[in-house]
């Protein structure tokens, strides 16, 4: 995925076939409909990921975790959900695990260590402005309570259905729409005032 510098450089193509309970039933071996797979929700992980550590390089290790993941425990995905629902349920694990882990407070500890360190290169207006609009609306996000902040991340980055959403987060999908509008609301207000 080379050297991206913001989150819209990720493609976010929305598979039907994705979407489906049985979208990873009968086909499990192969390697065509894998490949599809990992084209479709590798990207949607990592900006997932990206956007809840601020890391290019855990966000990629850790959605490539869950694949590996994924593919060690294929015979136990039934059906009940789509695999989309699947792999992210896995992806909020492997953050929480991430969050405990070593590495996290390592990277944590260097990020906060080299947070006075000079900008890098000087870009273009634009870029600067949409880095800047990028980086204020992130902060935001992460300043949302739970579980606010999980479903905009599964949403605006994870791009899941409402439906989705709620099977993860063990709630309704219009309790999740409804979830998602009032953060939405405050995200705008924050903005707006900055």
């Amino acid at each position: 995925y080379g050297d991206h510098r913001d989150l819209h450089s990720f493609p976010t193509r929305r598979s039907s076939d994705l979407d489906e309970p049985t979208g990873w039933g009968a086909g499990r071996g192969d390697r065509m409909e894998l490949e599809q797979l990992y084209r479709e929700i590798y990207p949607k992980l990592v900006a997932y990921f990206y956007a809840n550590t601020s890391s290019r390089e855990a966000a990629e290790d850790l959605a490539q975790d869950v694949f590996y993941a994924a593919l060690r425990g294929a015979r136990s995905f039934a059906g009940r959900s789509s695999v989309a629902t699947w792999l992210f349920g896995m992806a909020r694990n492997k953050l929480n695990r991430y969050y405990r882990s070593k590495r996290y407070k390592a990277r944590l500890a260097d990020k906060l260590a080299n947070s006075a360190a000079p900008v890098r290169e000087t870009w273009p207006e634009e870029e600067v402005v949409r880095n800047e609009l990028q980086r204020r609306l992130l902060d935001a996000i992460r300043r949302l309570e739970e579980p606010q902040r999980d479903i905009v991340l599964l949403r605006l980055y994870g791009e899941l259905s409402f439906r989705e959403i709620g099977e993860l987060a063990g709630i309704s999908e219009q309790h999740a729409r409804v979830i998602f509008y009032r953060a939405k609301l405050k995200l705008l207000k924050e903005l707006g005032e900055a």
